[in-house]
């Protein structure tokens, strides 16, 4: 168990379209606008960026929740508004999309866990956001779909990158070259959600999921996501040297020693992130 929660409180984003509350020390983070499916496109996309990354530095924040208003998680880029009005440079578009779409880097380094709930569709950019989370909850009706090779695009979000570590190369290929739909069911077998819930239970059961995170120790939740992200990159002798510098240094914490004197006294212990 954690610390007594702060009370709740929304943070301002700058846009209807993107929500965040943190209750019981999880950033609910809900892309708002239901009636499009969620696109994240235009002025979102820089909003969403700015989001993650504060976050990623709020301390009251233990665990992130990502998900979709309505009947969806998200349509992924905004084809309308990319098929109209004045575009930018070349240069300039390469730019600014590095860094808005650095958010799936930032959700996949952070040292906090992070937890996708998916009410319906992921298509393209959503697809990849979704994949950018440690962990992935899905509606019976959600589905997964590429897109891209339909628009003569190559991919974004780190969508190719997150997929080819999840169902292997050969599959990733299949699933963006014939921008397959991918259904709740099927993606669990893939292994590319974790669990899938009647359509109803999904706001509950994801942030019931959150909240044991959240619970749990900070800091060795940091270490384990950092081990295991090692793992995605490193040969087994460089992998092994970092678990032993995190276990070691961990072993010092206060919240291990907390841990330690928790499972003698038979009680659960009470984490503080120290």
């Amino acid at each position: 168990m954690a610390e007594p929660a702060p009370p709740a409180r929304a943070i301002e984003t700058g846009s209807e379209k993107l929500l965040c509350r943190v209750e019981e020390r999880v950033a609910v983070v809900t892309l708002n606008d239901p009636e499009r499916r969620n696109p994240i496109g235009g002025e979102l996309r820089p909003l969403l960026r700015r989001l993650i990354d504060r976050i990623a530095g709020d301390e009251e924040v233990r665990c992130v929740l990502l998900t979709g208003a309505g009947a969806a998680f998200s349509a992924g880029g905004d084809t309308r508004a990319m098929a109209s009005g004045r575009q930018p440079s070349l240069a300039e578009r390469v730019r600014s999309i590095k860094w808005e779409h650095a958010a799936s880097a930032v959700l996949h380094e952070m040292p906090k866990p992070c937890v996708a709930a998916l009410p319906g569709p992921a298509a393209g950019a959503g697809f990849g956001l979704a994949l950018a989370c440690d962990l992935r909850i899905a509606a019976e009706s959600a589905f997964f779909v590429s897109a891209y090779a339909r628009l003569g695009l190559s991919g974004d979000y780190g969508l190719t990158w997150f997929l080819s570590r999840l169902v292997g190369p050969a599959k990733a290929r299949e699933i963006c070259f014939t921008s397959a739909r991918i259904s709740s069911r099927e993606a669990l077998e893939l292994g590319l959600v974790n669990r899938v819930v009647p359509d109803a239970e999904l706001p509950d059961e994801a942030f019931a999921l959150a909240r044991q995170l959240a619970g749990a120790s900070p800091l060795g939740l940091a270490g384990l996501k950092a081990n295991l992200n090692d793992a995605l990159d490193l040969d087994l002798r460089r992998t092994l040297d970092r678990e032993a510098e995190r276990q070691c240094r961990l072993g010092e914490s206060e919240d291990f020693v907390e841990a330690a004197r928790a499972f003698v006294e038979k009680r659960p212990p009470v984490f503080k992130g120290r």
